[in-house]
């Protein structure tokens, strides 16, 4: 009699549900799409088994967009209190899929860990779309800025607010206009702080808050061998290190304005987490030794790098499995060839030109020959071994370096105490774009040795 009983009501029931499938299925697609669109991501997936209609409804693009959004808007939300503004998530013209498998894969970046937004693996979590986004976020959030404190030779100091700053898709460009400061010549020190401010029911009064030392320049010693970077009408640039910038009036030479270019990496920290005297030191993590493989340290290697103006993206590319060979080691330096010129397929045009814009209160203007490289290289286990960002300026070649692009050449070389980076391009025709036809990184013995626990 029970069972008579149960399976009745079980039988009401998949008629009730029957009935209710069969509804929904005879509405209009727009209302259809209203009713599954208050749905999560995990109740889609199940309705999406139950017949081929509702299969197509679950996987419509504008509907997993929208979910793609507003289930990981929480997220952010839960993480850092503000609204997240997903502008850069607006594109229609996505081939089919496109947000389900986005969503699966930010899912799962965030469920492993929502603090690796900036400290975990640059390679893996920055080139996302969304990240740039949450890095704003994340800061503003927390009321980070920056701030720059200039100390002349008489010992007096001034402090500058932030004119301006500029996102790319693993850097960030910060820039303060001079229009008070003191000549260059008079300059002693510039600190650069990454400031916590104290949420107040009143914007626009200014507190003191946590300052965290990010970068101390010693001018009188940096002006002795700053670099001419390159000028316009207006401005004359100097490199005073690898990622600071000083734009000069022309006319007075006095300073225009100051820029540095900070590797997201460790951003977060290194903005919070230092004290006003001192940086935030990151601890240094060596690689385990590998008794078996005697090339630890030679192969694995994952690169990301980027070219950049102050306003708009050059180039970007990813080059994975990059090694050497015990036999490619030279003057001390280990070879990972990323690009190589007689493989075209490996080629990758630029998508502008190679300036750098910029811009002081009302002026504007444009410094060709120059750009800013980005470079982040993992380790075999997938960890920032070396990471860059710094302006770099192009090298006109005269002879040409490749027959196949037979119009122009130049080249961008970097080097530091770490390592090198040596990029050359060509162009196929004066009206065609240049092309990165030549990618190659030098990383110093003693760097790989050091963390690998190895003699190369």
């Amino acid at each position: 009699m029970l069972a008579s009983k149960a399976t009745k009501r079980q039988r009401a029931s998949e008629r009730s549900r029957a009935s209710l499938r069969n509804f929904i299925e005879r509405l209009p697609y727009e209302i259809q799409n209203k009713i599954l669109s208050y749905l999560d991501a995990g109740t889609l997936i199940c309705i999406s088994h139950v017949s081929k209609t509702f299969y197509q409804l679950a996987n419509d693009e504008v509907l997993r967009r929208n979910i793609y959004k507003r289930q990981l808007m929480k997220k952010a939300m839960k993480m850092v209190g503000e609204m997240l503004e997903m502008t850069t998530l607006e594109s229609q013209d996505q081939p089919s899929g496109y947000w389900k498998l986005s969503y699966l894969k930010a899912l799962s970046a965030w469920n492993q860990s929502e603090h690796s937004i900036l400290t975990s693996t640059p390679l893996a979590v920055i080139q996302r779309e969304l990240v740039k986004n949450v890095c704003f976020i994340i800061l503003h959030s927390r009321h980070v800025t920056w701030e720059l404190t200039v100390m002349d030779k008489s010992k007096k100091e001034a402090t500058y607010d932030l004119a301006w700053f500029q996102f790319f898709e693993t850097s960030m460009v910060l820039c303060w206009n001079g229009s008070l400061w003191p000549d260059l010549d008079q300059i002693s020190t510039i600190r650069l702080h990454g400031v916590r401010r104290v949420a107040l029911a009143c914007p626009g009064l200014k507190v003191p808050g946590w300052r965290s030392l990010m970068d101390v320049v010693d001018m009188e010693r940096a002006i002795k061998n700053m670099q001419d970077f390159g000028q316009d009408h207006h401005v004359e640039l100097k490199l005073v290190k690898s990622d600071m910038v000083v734009g000069l009036w022309k006319e007075q030479g006095s300073v225009a304005f100051v820029t540095f270019t900070l590797h997201l990496y460790r951003l977060l920290e290194r903005s919070t987490q230092g004290s006003s005297l001192s940086p935030h030191v990151e601890p240094m993590v060596q690689a385990p030794f590998d008794d078996i493989d005697h090339d630890y340290g030679l192969h694995g290697y994952q690169l990301h790098i980027a070219l950049h103006s102050t306003e708009y993206e050059i180039m970007s590319g990813s080059f994975p499995e990059l090694f050497c060979r015990r036999d490619e080691i030279c003057n001390g330096h280990i070879q990972l060839i990323a690009v190589h010129d007689s493989r075209l397929s490996q080629h990758v045009a630029l998508s502008g030109n190679v300036t750098l814009p910029w811009r002081c209160e009302a002026l504007r203007g444009e410094v060709k020959n120059g750009c800013i490289m980005i470079l982040t290289l993992l380790n075999e286990g997938d960890k920032p071994f070396w990471c860059v960002s710094s302006p770099v300026a192009t090298k006109h070649l005269e002879k040409p370096y490749s027959l196949y692009y037979a119009a122009q050449h130049f080249q961008i070389h970097y080097q530091d105490s770490e390592g090198q980076v040596l990029m050359k391009f060509g162009q196929m025709d004066p009206q065609e774009p240049f092309f990165l036809v030549s990618l190659v990184v030098y990383l110093t013995t003693d760097k790989v040795n050091k963390h690998f626990q190895q003699e190369f």
